[in-house]
């Protein structure tokens, strides 16, 4: 890992721990609805943090529609869709819910896909909203203005889960670039998959939780280690984060 990917992690650590490390676990197994909801999204946004964060712990996978400042992509249809440009908004064919606010969101999610309120943790609070924007200021700029980029002609697919130090940077650039994707929210589901891959919590061999999202991964993958991407258009799958930003800017970034 080169000297400046540690300190993007670093920095990205901090930025999870200003969050109050929300959006690291999954609270227990949903059912994934028939169709992925559309969130029409900027990264560092502390509003669509607060969203995205609520979409892990139910392990909820999102259809990502980034629209940076600046950006041409998606902000026409965000319009389209919401009737005015503001960030975050939630589009779900599954019900036909059109969504801005995140604390309307948040609630919204909790409730059709966990049939109850949104509980405290998740609940847009001064505090709660505090602390995201503190986790913002923490990446200044990353995954907010617009860079030039060749659209890809198929979406992107990504595993990560909102809290992830390495896969931050990978969705703040996935951002800057327009390049829409398919969110796979991998929250951990258990206290021995506390900390990061090569070393967890709970010595020994890692066995996740039967019957869940993980299980599933490391079935398909031999592991459980995140971010992972997938490009439909090249054939490329790749695990670590530094590799997986080379790789952006190789293929899309002009």
């Amino acid at each position: 890992m080169s000297f400046a990917h540690q300190l993007n992690i670093l920095s990205s650590v901090l930025a999870s721990t200003a969050a109050g490390w929300r959006g690291g676990a999954g609270r227990a197994f949903f059912k994934q609805p028939e169709q992925r909801p559309v969130l029409f999204d900027i990264e560092n946004c502390p509003y669509c943090r607060m969203v995205r964060e609520a979409a892990t712990a139910l392990h909820l996978d999102l259809d990502i529609r980034p629209c940076p400042k600046n950006g041409t992509r998606f902000r026409a249809q965000a319009i389209e869709v919401g009737g005015k440009l503001q960030f975050p908004l939630l589009q779900d064919p599954n019900t036909g819910t059109v969504l801005y606010e995140s604390g309307a969101i948040i609630d919204y999610l909790f409730r059709a896909y966990a049939n109850r309120p949104a509980p405290a943790t998740y609940k847009k609070t001064p505090l709660h909203t505090a602390s995201s924007l503190l986790a913002s200021a923490t990446r200044a700029t990353a995954g907010m203005r617009v860079k030039p980029s060749r659209a890809p002609e198929k979406p992107l697919a990504l595993w990560s889960f909102e809290v992830s130090p390495y896969s931050r940077p990978v969705r703040e650039l996935l951002c800057e670039l327009e390049i829409p994707y398919s969110l796979h929210n991998l929250g951990k589901e258990h206290w021995t998959e506390i900390g990061p891959a090569v070393q967890r919590l709970k010595p020994g061999p890692y066995v996740p939780k039967a019957g869940g999202k993980r299980e599933q991964f490391m079935q398909k993958h031999g592991r459980v280690q995140l971010p992972f991407l997938q490009d439909p258009n090249t054939g490329a799958e790749l695990f670590e984060s530094e590799a997986i930003l080379s790789y952006l800017k190789a293929n899309y970034a002009i």
